[in-house]
C-alpha cells in the first residue's frame, strides 16, 4: 500500500468545484494543544482557499493566540506556528473573535488583543451556529 504526502498548505490537492454561494464556515477553537490549534488553522486556510467564508472564534486556552503578548511554537512540517497561520488568515480577510468570556475572566481588555481581533457577540455567534447554510467545526 502506498501513501501520498500532500503538503499542509500547498495548493497541491486538486481544487474542488467551488459553490456559487460561498460556504460559511465557523471554526471554534478552544483547545490549548498547539497541534490541535495548528490543525484548526490549516483546515481553515484550506477551506478559505476552496472558497469558504471563514470565521474563527477563539475560546478558553486558544484565546491566547489572539493576545499580543502570547507566543505559539512552530510546528513541523511547515515550521510555522498556529499564531502565524492565524495572522495570515486575518490578512486574507478572515474575521477572528475571542469569546465574550475570555477577556473579563483574565483581567484583560481589547487593547491586549492583536489588531483586528474583536470580542464575539453571543447572539451573532448563536445565529451562525444555527444557520443551515453554515458549517461549524470545533477544535
Amino acid at each position: 500500500m502506498s501513501c501520498a504526502v500532500v503538503p499542509l498548505l500547498s495548493g497541491a490537492a486538486e481544487k474542488q468545484e467551488v459553490p456559487t454561494e460561498p460556504l460559511d464556515l465557523l471554526a471554534i477553537v478552544s483547545s490549548g494543544s498547539p497541534e490541535t490549534q495548528m490543525m484548526a488553522m490549516v483546515l481553515s486556510t484550506q477551506a478559505k482557499r476552496h472558497g469558504a467564508e471563514v470565521h474563527i472564534l477563539l475560546c478558553d486556552a486558544a484565546g491566547d493566540l489572539a493576545l499580543k503578548s502570547s507566543e505559539s511554537p512552530p510546528m513541523k512540517p511547515i515550521n510555522k506556528s498556529p499564531k502565524d497561520l492565524l495572522t495570515s488568515l486575518m490578512q486574507e480577510g478572515v474575521a477572528v473573535e475571542v469569546c465574550a468570556l475570555f477577556l473579563p475572566n483574565r483581567n484583560l481588555d481589547a487593547s491586549d488583543l492583536l489588531d483586528g481581533v474583536t470580542v464575539a457577540a453571543p447572539p451573532e455567534i448563536g445565529a451562525r451556529i444555527v444557520d443551515p447554510q453554515a458549517r461549524v467545526l470545533t477544535f
